[in-house]
């Protein structure tokens, strides 16, 4: 079952629990990238993960939001120039390898293929590329109703995730969990979301979290075993071709040579003890 664009934008814009739902998730993204360190990347998300990607856009060197065809897109960030497209879950308009850094939000857990979305993912990210993927929690009380987008689709553990992602080549870095809070409009949850963040993971850790998150890296792997052998020649290795300089052929050397060789003809005069003869008048 996939989401409608329209209802992840009341949820994550316009309602209490989804703002604070976004400023968790935000900060947990942020604490594992932050934006100065992205200056001069190329940041991606797919799914509906526009609204953790604001931070970026005055650091990375471009900033993309990836939205599934059945879920339908909208234009993002608002009052600025659009960096939103709709594209199909298993073919992303990227360049292989262009992508830095890449959020997956709501869109795991919906796609009819995960794991050629994941193949996917795997293209477009660069050598050392790091993927962050976000999911409901199969063992939190999100996954359990249907009044928030973490209800539909796919739940997840973080053994299922990291196994899914690995089989797709990726490699775990870190993994975590995130909003503690009941999925309750009611104020008292609402102001006390932060602090539940906070004493979360040193109480419960995964077990009651609504949303399990684990990052990933790309790694290339050198090749090995028997390949092409490549020759690096030696710098003295260009001079071999040049032939040792010769005399230049001309007529001014023609002529130098002829004059040369009449000195070699004429016969050297005698000379005896008392020096040259001389003729006598």
């Amino acid at each position: 079952m996939h989401h409608d664009v329209i209802d992840l934008r009341r949820f994550y814009y316009t309602r209490a629990l989804g703002r604070v739902a976004q400023r968790i998730l935000r900060d947990r993204l942020m604490a594992n990238w932050p934006p100065e360190l992205t200056t001069g990347m190329t940041v991606a998300g797919y799914g509906f993960a526009v609204p953790l990607l604001r931070p970026y856009l005055d650091r990375a060197r471009r900033v993309t939001g990836l939205m599934p065809g059945p879920q339908g897109v909208m234009a993002w960030p608002a009052g600025m120039a659009n960096h939103s497209v709709l594209s199909d879950e298993t073919a992303w308009p990227l360049e292989t390898g262009s992508v830095d850094r890449l959020v997956v939000l709501h869109g795991l857990e919906t796609s009819d293929h995960p794991a050629a979305l994941l193949a996917e993912a795997w293209r477009v990210l660069g050598p050392g590329g790091r993927v962050v993927v976000m999911v409901p929690n199969r063992a939190g009380l999100w996954a359990r109703t249907d009044t928030t987008p973490f209800g539909f689709g796919r739940s997840y553990t973080a053994g299922q995730l990291e196994r899914q992602a690995e089989a797709a080549g990726f490699v775990t870095e870190r993994n975590g969990a995130a909003i503690y809070i009941p999925p309750s409009d009611r104020r008292f949850w609402l102001r006390s979301a932060m602090w539940w963040e906070r004493m979360g993971g040193k109480i419960a850790s995964m077990l009651v979290a609504g949303v399990i998150w684990a990052e990933f890296s790309k790694q290339t792997p050198a090749p090995v075993g028997p390949g092409r052998r490549v020759t690096v020649p030696s710098p003295l290795d260009v001079l071999e071709g040049i032939a040792r300089p010769r005399p230049a052929r001309g007529p001014a050397a023609e002529g130098a040579g002829q004059g040369m060789r009449g000195q070699h003809r004429r016969a050297p005069a005698a000379v005896g003890r008392d020096g040259p003869d001389r003729d006598s008048d």
